[in-house]
């Protein structure tokens, strides 16, 4: 505290009393009383304009910060799907870091921020222990973080969350030259994979096409080809196997006025046998990987006697084989089917094979590849049908009956068992296959095919295919 200079006054040395201080009059104590006085005033004046000046300050350095943060340019937000991830995460700016006047509430804890610092993000303020990891729950604390449906991730959690990992190699999907994630994916399956795998040799199943994953090993037939254990569970490997699934597709048949008197061979052969005996027909339309044959001419073919086994790193060995010589007794000799492939599956190339025996052995003749191939992938699309949809041969084919003719037989009762999931998707991915089949002779003439079908009925498309040779528009 100082005094003010006009109300000093010097002592007098020479001016003393008795009891050894200074001697005053009355005015000198006034005036020195009005000294003090103004003295003080002055300095509460002093400290209240230096508070207000502090307060102001402070205020003044905290708007500037909030003011800054509302300006940068950060990217906008957005749920970002597991298919379209980018190989970054959406980057938010970093936590900005203030000191907090104690007027605010963190959104976290939702408790005031106190005297201390705080962070602004995400249009809040948050203690920075409360600032914390959707994934992990502990607090963030790194120059840039993640956003999810508006949960905030450390870039480690978001990449082990929401980064796709091959479902080959278990690794995470690397990035493109452009740094976006480039991956494959089965067009029914979904099964995503690096496209490295393309390339590598990484082997599908020969049945429902998956790719092999590394901590999983396939089944290796004696061609080469390879089987998923899904598939090998229900697979068709000798011919007495494939007899009770040809009963089971001649009384759908039967089912749909559509009864073969005669006994045609079926024989469950090797890729090799199938290829031989294609180049000695000479009648039919197949594709480059033929699965089944309708045989009219007289050969001798190797058939499967007896179930093979898996030996050693998961490959089929014991195959039993012996010949089997065609007779030509009537329009058709046999019929083949590729050993190895599932029971909805088998059945399928069965059934279709089965139609081509059928138009032959009813006379329909000079039949186009479109028209033959596409009524033959009806049935085998409505066998498929019956299995997957109304869980009996004998649904469907009543019913196709009802709509074509009154004179169908009394049905019996099917001996398939009860479908399992793999077994139904397997099913419905076959019926995906030859719907969008882009060939001329399978795909387009199932597709002109089924539409005759639906509109007018099996019989009456049958009945204008023979007297026509193409299907009724």
């Amino acid at each position: 505290m100082r005094f003010l200079s006009s109300g000093y006054r010097k002592f007098d040395p020479q001016i003393t009393s008795s009891h050894g201080l200074g001697a005053y009059d009355e005015s000198d104590n006034e005036d020195i009383d009005r000294a003090i006085a103004l003295s003080l005033s002055e300095e509460q004046n002093k400290e209240k304009a230096v508070d207000i000046d502090y307060n102001l300050e402070e205020d003044e350095q905290l708007a500037r910060a909030l003011q800054e943060s509302l300006n940068a340019d950060s990217p906008p937000r957005q749920n970002i799907p597991v298919e379209n991830v980018p190989s970054e995460p959406p980057r938010e700016l970093p936590p900005i870091l203030f000191a907090s006047s104690g007027s605010r509430t963190c959104a976290g804890c939702k408790n005031p921020i106190g005297h201390g610092r705080f962070l602004s993000c995400m249009d809040s303020v948050w203690h920075p222990q409360c600032f914390r990891c959707f994934a992990c729950n502990k607090p963030i604390s790194e120059y840039e973080f993640a956003m999810h449906e508006d949960q905030p991730y450390h870039k480690s959690c978001y990449k082990d969350f929401f980064h796709p990992k091959c479902d080959v190699c278990k690794n995470f999907i690397p990035t493109n030259r452009n740094g976006l994630i480039e991956y494959r994916a089965h067009p029914f399956w979904m099964q995503k994979y690096c496209p490295s795998h393309e390339d590598d040799g990484t082997p599908r199943c020969c049945s429902c096409e998956r790719m092999e994953p590394m901590d999983i090993k396939y089944i290796t037939l004696d061609d080469g080809r390879k089987l998923c254990l899904e598939c090998l569970n229900s697979s068709i490997m000798d011919t007495p196997e494939c007899q009770q699934l040809y009963m089971d597709i001649q009384e759908f048949f039967e089912g749909l006025n559509m009864k073969v008197e005669q006994q045609v061979p079926i024989l469950l052969v090797e890729r090799q046998a199938l290829n031989e005996a294609l180049e000695t027909e000479k009648n039919g339309h197949h594709l480059p990987e033929t699965r089944g044959l309708c045989l009219s001419e007289e050969q001798i073919v190797r058939t499967i006697l007896r179930r093979p086994i898996i030996g050693p790193g998961n490959r089929i060995i014991d195959m039993i084989t012996a010949p089997y010589k065609l007779e030509r007794r009537c329009e058709v000799t046999a019929i083949l089917i590729l050993y190895g492939l599932p029971r909805l599956q088998t059945g399928s190339i069965l059934a279709h094979e089965m139609m081509h025996a059928y138009l032959r052995l009813k006379g329909f003749r000079s039949l186009s590849p479109q028209v033959e191939e596409g009524i033959c992938q009806v049935l085998s699309h409505m066998w498929l049908e019956s299995e997957i949809i109304f869980g009996s041969s004998i649904d469907i084919s009543a019913t196709s009956v009802a709509s074509s003719s009154s004179s169908s037989s009394t049905p019996t009762t099917s001996k398939k068992g009860a479908k399992t999931e793999f077994e139904k998707k397997l099913g419905a991915f076959i019926k995906h296959q030859i719907e969008t089949d882009s060939s001329e002779a399978y795909g387009d003439g199932f597709r002109a095919a089924n539409r005759a079908v639906e509109s007018y009925g099996l019989r009456s498309t049958l009945n204008h295919m023979k007297m026509t040779g193409s299907f009724p528009y």
